[in-house]
């Protein structure tokens, strides 16, 4: 009884899938890439053996770049880029792909769909897309930061800007 009431619990869960395709070789859908996008996220199937999936929340994505070789445009296919603020994937190429332009217009519809649901404009993120750089990638020095505004100068010490 309880098996069936989770497995019940799970099959509520799903999402439905909006859009799903392959990793195409030759324009066939021969490999096991998989791309799904969901009401609110993207998610990545990779393998046979081991199978690895990974999910970008939708209002993460920060940027979509699509690019179409000779060799892709023969076959009907091209690369779709995302850049996220996710910590685990800055970059996610979805390669191959049919209809390109197409996807590539799609993901930048939900992607602002997505932010215009959760209450988020384009400055709320921005600033996360180098959240996970390491201080050697910066492009300044730890001393040339300016020092914050004087309405955000802690004064007592108390932590909480005077």
């Amino acid at each position: 009884m309880a098996k069936k009431n989770v497995n019940q619990a799970i099959e509520s869960e799903k999402d439905a899938v909006l859009w799903h395709d392959r990793k195409r070789v030759l324009g066939m859908p021969l490999s096991f890439t998989v791309y799904e996008v969901t009401d609110d996220r993207f998610i990545l199937r990779k393998g046979f053996f081991r199978t690895e999936t990974d999910e970008i929340l939708l209002y993460r994505i920060l940027d979509i770049k699509m690019v179409r070789t000779l060799g892709q445009k023969i076959f009907g296919v091209g690369t779709v880029t995302l850049f996220s603020a996710d910590q685990s994937h800055h970059t996610v190429d979805l390669k191959n792909i049919k209809h390109p332009e197409k996807v590539r217009r799609f993901l930048s519809n939900i992607v602002e769909r997505e932010r215009m649901k959760k209450g988020l404009a384009g400055k709320e993120i921005y600033g996360t897309a180098s959240a996970g750089m390491r201080h050697d990638e910066c492009e300044h020095e730890p001393g040339d930061m300016p020092p914050p505004p004087p309405e955000f100068v802690d004064i007592d010490g108390d932590g909480i800007p005077d």
